[in-house]
């Protein structure tokens, strides 16, 4: 199997796109770091992302060259970037949603 692959919109983002189901090992970074690998920490799905370096609890998300959320705790590099280990910074509802599905807990639905 070829390897698999992450998309780094711009250089300044310490994150990338999985464009592949990510399995643990290494991963191809394509985009503004093209050439380089990250190493996959765990199982992340098509579409989500991957931290590119180690981000600190409370350190901006980069994506697109710009802030797109708050790390609520340390991630690890190669680690999976969601709604378990960030939020958003206009939202305060970011942090209550389903992790698989994103449906916010605090909604009765029928």
């Amino acid at each position: 199997m070829s390897q698999t692959r992450c998309f780094q919109v711009h250089p300044a983002d310490n994150v990338a796109t999985a464009l592949d189901d990510l399995a643990p090992g290494q991963v191809q970074v394509l985009g503004a770091s093209a050439g380089t690998a990250v190493v996959a920490a765990e199982e992340i799905q098509l579409g989500h992302k991957i931290a590119l370096r180690r981000i600190e609890e409370g350190e901006a998300i980069v994506k697109f060259g710009v802030p797109i959320g708050i790390a609520t705790t340390a991630i690890a590099p190669g680690a999976w970037v969601h709604l378990h280990n960030c939020r958003s910074q206009v939202d305060e509802r970011s942090s209550h949603l389903d992790l698989k599905t994103g449906a916010a807990l605090d909604t009765a639905y029928a």
